[in-house]
């Protein structure tokens, strides 16, 4: 008795799929698609700066920002507040770091959130955030030592 059902039932499921096989497709529209499948890719007049940014300027005269991110290429309208964001952030991320020379190391200590942050490196191997630490901190030994 359950093996007729189970026909029975097959037999009434194969019109319906080929119903929903001979269905047309929905027509085609006059308007412009974008593939967003596509990764972006950044154009090859497009400069690379210090920063390791792309700058593109596109034949309608708009100038883009284009950076590599891990999760691919991002672009965005290059505005003075883009522009200079990149290295007002590296100023800003050096301001809560103390550096101290230590002959051709630098000791450098931050706030976090679970205490206090500690790790050296040579004057060699700085980046650009560790370099605006130290002078930052070389300025305001500078300026204490003047007003003794």
């Amino acid at each position: 008795m359950k093996l007729l059902l189970v026909v029975l039932m097959s037999a009434m499921a194969l019109p319906a799929t080929s119903l929903q096989a001979k269905k047309k497709p929905a027509p085609k529209t006059a308007r412009k698609e974008t593939d967003i499948s596509k990764p972006m890719a950044i154009p090859a007049d497009a400069v690379q700066d210090a920063s390791g940014d792309y700058r593109y300027t596109d034949p309608q005269g708009k100038k883009w920002i284009y950076r590599k991110t891990p999760f691919g290429v991002s672009r965005l309208e290059e505005t003075p507040e883009n522009a200079n964001a990149n290295a007002a952030g590296k100023a800003a991320g050096a301001a809560g770091i103390k550096a101290t020379e230590d002959g051709d190391m630098v000791r450098f200590e931050r706030l976090g959130p679970f205490g206090v942050w500690k790790w050296e490196k040579k004057k060699s191997e700085l980046d650009e955030t560790e370099k605006a630490a130290l002078e930052n901190s070389q300025a305001g030994s500078k300026t204490a030592s003047k007003q003794d």
